[in-house]
């Protein structure tokens, strides 16, 4: 797996799903702070069907941290929201998905998330495909 794709499993992650798979994990690194979580805004941009000009659509909060485990990794932890915890869990996993503890913080975090992700996915697409309604054309003959 790499690092792109676990980061956005950890940033799109239920931060009460984190904290309990964390807590179920059992590892407690030692590390050093090279940015404390902090909070603030970013300006999210979007295209008008995805291929037109770009524009500012608003900002949203965004909570993040760097930290070094003791290991010599530096993780980092971007989420959405003020939850620092749930920062701080993110950028301990990266650490942690660099070091020797890599295939256990994947076993143990990231293929749960992608997991509950995968499900939560699906739900909303049962849910919208039984909305769907068939729209066809009967041609009309001259009676």
């Amino acid at each position: 797996m790499d690092r792109k794709s676990w980061m956005s499993t950890l940033a799109k992650a239920d931060p009460k799903d984190m904290a309990s798979l964390w807590a179920d994990l059992a590892l407690a690194p030692s590390f050093t702070w090279l940015r404390r979580p902090e909070s603030g805004a970013v300006m999210v941009r979007g295209r008008a069907g995805g291929t037109g000009a770009a524009f500012n659509l608003g900002e949203m909060t965004v909570t993040r941290c760097t930290l070094q485990i003791d290991e010599g990794a530096v993780g980092f932890g971007y989420v959405q929201g003020r939850d620092k915890r749930h920062a701080e869990l993110a950028a301990l996993a990266d650490a942690l998905l660099q070091s020797g503890q890599a295939k256990r913080v994947h076993h143990a975090i990231i293929a749960p998330l992608q997991a509950r992700a995968k499900a939560r996915q699906a739900a909303r697409a049962s849910k919208a495909a039984a909305t769907k309604v068939d729209f066809f054309t009967m041609a009309r003959g001259e009676d």
